[in-house]
């Protein structure tokens, strides 16, 4: 069995070969070789087996549970199950690091995270900033109180709070950063309200990218640009049911007449990261999933009341089928004809900006550029 100490560095190397580590950030790298993700890990975690999550224990299988907390960059080690979904999770390290680097974190800062799980981001938010600079929110009383012992021992002084991080009270210290670690399809006001003009705001949005956005000089709104990946998990009680996808399958298992042949091929739905964001961009409460079967690559899009089946048939061909008061295999048609139209931008060429009672996602330039709105 590997130690840990050598799990840390063959990630470390992963990390490195992939180019993962900011050049313009070097205490990042510092700050994950001095705060172990097994020291925040706890001692059973959980791994997906294709059809539904298994506990994996330390003391019973130490080279599994190595394996889900340093195994991949891009693996997040699920920590916590609830109803049979993942509720927290180790995050996956190449993101960690790229919001940290987002965040242009100085020592002295004062920051607030939202979403303490583990620890360990916070830890690391701690390293940097200094003893006493960081207070963390975590919704769930036993996770907050399972961190604070695990901060305790590894030395780092930051304050943890029980609340819903959604909604940040009023305070009379405005904070230099803040930094989520869920996802969220709305930014809240109260996060803005709480971070001084010329602050800056890192959190995953829309379960795909996480943005940057620095507080206006009047702090009356935030804007910035969409900064990479991040499939966080969203704000508890936010989530979409697993179910809504079983009744668009069986709805097209059920349905006759109606169909039409789908004019291009899947793939890019699958793979092409830049486009599943855009749709989620033009597409806010569409969840689109996919999965090859026998005949081919297949969709499923839904909104809580209409849904579209996009079926391989066989022989290269996929039909479409939908019902519902909308048509979204024609809205998806639309969206994905558009953003080819606008030259295919890539995720980083959108940004957001943050008013108190309306929010948008943009693209190219904040002013003249083409905008969604958000609410």
């Amino acid at each position: 069995m590997a130690s840990f100490d050598e799990w840390r560095r063959r990630l470390a190397r992963a990390m490195e070969q992939r180019g993962d580590w900011p050049a313009r950030s070097p205490w990042v790298r510092q700050a994950v070789d001095a705060v172990a993700r097994d020291r925040f890990a706890p001692e059973r975690v959980w791994w997906w087996d294709g059809h539904s999550y298994i506990p994996v224990d330390r003391a019973a299988d130490p080279d599994r549970w190595a394996v889900e907390v340093y195994g991949d960059p891009d693996a997040a080690a699920v920590t916590q199950v609830t109803d049979g979904l993942p509720s927290s999770s180790l995050s996956c390290e190449a993101v960690v690091v790229d919001m940290l680097d987002s965040l242009l974190l100085e020592p002295g800062h004062r920051v607030l995270e939202l979403g303490t799980g583990t620890g360990r981001n916070a830890a690391l938010l701690g390293w940097r900033a200094g003893a006493g600079r960081v207070t963390s929110v975590e919704v769930d009383p036993e996770l907050a109180d399972r961190a604070r012992g695990r901060l305790r021992e590894a030395g780092v002084d930051v304050r943890v709070e029980v609340a819903d991080g959604r909604d940040v009270p009023p305070g009379a210290v405005p904070y230099d950063r803040v930094m989520a670690t869920f996802a969220v399809d709305e930014v809240p006001w109260s996060w803005v309200a709480r971070t001084r003009p010329g602050g800056r705001i890192v959190t995953p949005w829309g379960r795909l990218g996480h943005v940057a956005l620095t507080v206006a000089g009047d702090g009356r709104s935030a804007t910035g640009w969409m900064q990479g990946l991040a499939q966080f998990m969203p704000a508890r009680g936010t989530g979409h049911g697993r179910g809504s996808f079983q009744q668009v399958r069986a709805a097209a298992a059920g349905a006759a007449g109606g169909e039409r042949p789908v004019r291009r091929r899947l793939e890019p739905l699958r793979d092409d990261v830049h486009l599943r964001f855009a749709l989620r961009v033009a597409l806010p409460d569409v969840q689109i999933s996919t999965a090859a079967d026998g005949d081919g690559l297949n969709a499923w899009l839904h909104d809580g009341s209409s849904w579209a089946a996009l079926s391989a048939v066989g022989g290269g061909d996929t039909v479409a089928y939908q019902g519902g008061p909308r048509r979204l295999a024609d809205e998806l048609d639309g969206a994905w004809d558009r953003w080819l139209g606008d030259g295919s931008p890539a995720l980083y060429d959108y940004g957001m900006t943050v008013e108190p009672h309306r929010q948008y996602v943009w693209c190219a330039d904040p002013v003249t550029g083409p905008r969604w709105p958000v609410r």
